[in-house]
């Protein structure tokens, strides 16, 4: 199973739509796939539907289109959050205390289902969707699809995992914070959060119900633009629901946190990704450097103001009945709101009015914001360690977009060597939802990314790149070093043009140092990748004065190399000129 052994929302309904296929059969080919996936993560899953029922509900859409219905979604097959009603299921916001059957279901799945989507089970979610992270859950913690290792992302964890493992064709999340676009980032899918109120959230549990919306997981922008034009519309039984506005969009300026606040947190790949992709939208528009400190502030409201007291308000009687049940972290994060006072949530509700003023005007200087959606991604191990403060890393982008009335989507934007997606988030102002749609779609074709990597079905895919300039290149002495430890050969490179290369005295075998200057020059080199425990058997068996370092290439990317120590320079011939070390070897 890969990330592309599988069809579009609009391709399966087409399908079923035309007798091409039928929803039966795309029940059948589901359960095959949801048996496979079973075996790496069953824990994407608090509920599923039972396979006679799912059979059931694939015969009743046939029935439907051989009536002569057409259904903008026959027999697609989704997955809805575990804190949104659906009829049938428990809905238990990832708290098995908190559990209970809803006598309907909530507005959007009313909606889908009329539209011939079949949702097929729950998903495990951040506990009360609180978190980006995906490791606060009783039922276990969902792992990024393209690297077990790391996080999914959160709070929508599995059901992002479910749409990037090619499960079900698109799956719902909330957003309250950023739950709807982090996990989309880490695992190269497509996160469309819209404006708040054009979804209905009838029949979603509260994280912040002033702030929550409900979003959508896919593969690719037209899926998310087709299940916005099934679920968007006004319902008189939401009082956060209103009337749908179409902002126009015209994207000529895009606005770009200044370089002293892009904040990456150690992580040189995004960093590079995010250059990269300023570079693509910079050359159909104006990017823009805006102060970004404004809307910091606000979204520090979330968690560090009194809206902290609206999380505490949709657990309230949980809390206060039976603490012991809350996640440990969760608890942690929503308990302080019971100390809150309506004297500080009025100063803050004066102070968010005037960012939001702030921001308002913003607009009339961009059209559109294109920020990265994380500056950087962790290890469970990780944030397991430091769970508060590595998942407020990752809500520097995002949380405050809801709070300051934005739409955005999020989209990929780059693969890390570890598999692990990179992506940026298109934000525009309130109903402007059509418009970032187009964007997306228009950005993704001129970058002309490749598809993600292949799937992590057995947690092997932790892996390093590592450069070499010497006598581990490929019919070079040490070369062996590598073979013997099964690495696979990247490429031919060059590093970026400020590197120095010399020849070590008296090395056996002959051995280069790169070293890094400012009068320097591109040096030609091979790039391996290795699984994590075999770099580490490898680095072991470096010698001194040699050392692994981070060598940037001549694309701006950076990868592990050898770098030197500078007693590596004592009685060394400078070899620059010749731009490499099999020019230095064949010269004699």
């Amino acid at each position: 199973m890969t990330a592309l052994d599988r069809r579009s929302v609009a391709d399966v309904a087409a399908a079923v739509n035309s007798g091409a296929s039928s929803a039966v059969a795309v029940a059948e080919e589901t359960l095959a796939r949801l048996a496979a996936y079973d075996a790496v993560q069953p824990q994407i899953w608090i509920s599923r539907i039972a396979p006679d029922d799912y059979l059931a509900a694939a015969r009743a859409v046939d029935a439907r289109i051989a009536a002569g219905e057409k259904l903008p979604l026959a027999g697609v097959p989704y997955a809805a959050k575990d804190n949104i009603d659906v009829a049938g299921f428990e809905t238990t916001a990832a708290c098995p205390a908190f559990a209970y059957k809803p006598e309907a279901s909530a507005g959007v799945i009313e909606r889908l289902s009329t539209a011939g989507a079949i949702c097929i089970g729950k998903t495990n979610l951040d506990q009360f969707a609180t978190g980006l992270v995906g490791t606060r859950s009783p039922y276990g913690i969902p792992r990024n699809a393209y690297n077990l290792v790391y996080v999914s992302g959160g709070s929508s964890s599995g059901s992002s995992v479910a749409v990037a493992a090619g499960l079900v064709g698109f799956a719902l999340g909330t957003d309250t914070a950023g739950s709807g676009r982090v996990p989309a980032a880490f695992q190269h899918l497509i996160g469309y959060k819209p404006s708040k109120g054009r979804w209905s959230t009838r029949g979603l549990v509260p994280a912040c119900r002033t702030l929550d919306c409900i979003t959508v997981f896919t593969d690719d922008v037209a899926d998310a633009r087709l299940v916005d034009e099934v679920v968007a519309g006004f319902d008189p039984a939401d009082p956060y629901s209103k009337l749908l506005a179409n902002r126009p969009l015209q994207p000529k300026r895009i606005g770009v946190p200044r370089v002293d606040e892009r904040i990456f947190f150690g992580d040189p790949d995004a960093e590079y990704f995010y250059d990269r992709a300023i570079a693509k939208l910079g050359e159909t528009a104006q990017i823009v450097e805006i102060d970004i400190e404004p809307l910091l502030e606000a979204a520090q409201l979330l968690y560090g103001g009194p809206w902290v007291a609206e999380r505490t308000a949709a657990t309230a009687d949980l809390l206060a009945a039976n603490p012991d049940a809350i996640d440990p972290t969760v608890r942690e994060v929503v308990a302080p709101g019971t100390e809150i006072s309506a004297v500080d949530l009025w100063n803050g509700m004066y102070r968010l009015a005037a960012l939001k003023r702030h921001a308002d005007q913003m607009w009339d200087d961009v059209d559109v914001l294109a920020f990265p959606t994380t500056g950087t991604t962790y290890r469970v191990a990780e944030l397991a360690a430091a769970p508060i403060a590595l998942n407020s890393n990752l809500g520097r982008y995002t949380n405050f977009v809801n709070l300051l009335d934005m739409a955005a989507i999020a989209i990929p934007a780059g693969t890390r060597a570890n598999g692990t997606g990179f992506g940026i988030t298109l934000i525009g102002p309130a109903d402007s939802d059509r418009g970032l749609l187009t964007l997306a779609d228009d950005y993704l074709a001129a970058a002309a990314l490749p598809g993600p990597p292949a799937l992590d079905l057995e947690g092997k895919m932790q892996t390093v790149k590592i450069a070499v300039v010497g006598a581990h290149l490929k019919d070079m002495p040490l070369h062996w070093q590598l073979t013997s430890r099964d690495a696979t050969f990247v490429g031919a490179f060059e590093t970026a043009p400020n590197y120095r290369l010399y020849a070590m005295a008296d090395s056996i075998p002959p051995k280069p140092a790169l070293v890094h200057s400012d009068e320097g020059a591109a040096i030609a080199l091979e790039v391996y990748e290795l699984d994590v425990a075999a770099f580490g058997s490898f680095v072991v068996e470096v010698p001194a004065p040699l050392a692994i370092g981070t060598v940037t290439l001549a694309d701006g990317s950076s990868v592990k190399g050898f770098v030197a120590e500078p007693r590596a320079m004592t009685g060394a011939e400078d070899i620059t000129h010749l731009g490499g070390w099999r020019a230095y070897i064949a010269r004699g």
